[in-house]
């Protein structure tokens, strides 16, 4: 019986790539010499710090657009707060990896509430479909991939 299984997840290695491409354009940028302005990335996402509001946007400016040239979703970062310490303000991004209980609960309505001839169930923090034709896992996939949900869907694990 073929079946996929639905993740979302992050290849770590692009999103340190694409960090590095970060820092790489924010020090080529005439705006930001001489300005204390950082991007950092540690195990559980990524810090933006600059010492102005304006500046701290151009920064996740820069950093969305190289997520996106590394082909990293941009869903896949979640704002966590904004603090200001000293003369720097500074912005964490929580980096969304895994589907969440309600996120795959979720996914699960909208196939069944599609009336595809398939079956889904959560496993951990993945959703697994099953399906007796290929074509009918297919049109699930449509179906997710035209929804906008707010976390980046992968379609792996497909088998005949």
């Amino acid at each position: 019986m073929p079946s996929f299984d639905i993740v979302s997840e992050i290849d770590m290695h692009e999103v340190t790539n694409a960090v590095d491409k970060a820092k790489k354009d924010l020090g080529n940028r005439w705006d930001f010499k001489n300005v204390d302005a950082d991007i950092e990335i540690d195990d559980k996402g990524v810090t933006v710090s600059a010492e102005q509001e304006f500046q701290l946007e151009q920064l996740i400016d820069i950093l969305r657009m190289a997520f996106a040239s590394r082909d990293i979703d941009g869903r896949a970062l979640s704002e966590s707060g904004e603090s200001k310490s000293g003369k720097l303000m500074k912005q964490h991004f929580v980096l969304k990896q895994g589907l969440e209980t309600d996120m795959a609960k979720k996914i699960v309505k909208l196939i069944k509430d599609a009336k595809l001839k398939v079956q889904s169930s959560i496993q951990g923090d993945k959703v697994r479909v099953n399906g007796k034709k290929r074509d009918d896992l297919q049109t699930a996939i449509a179906l997710l991939r035209e929804t906008e949900l707010e976390v980046p869907l992968q379609f792996n694990n497909f088998r005949d």
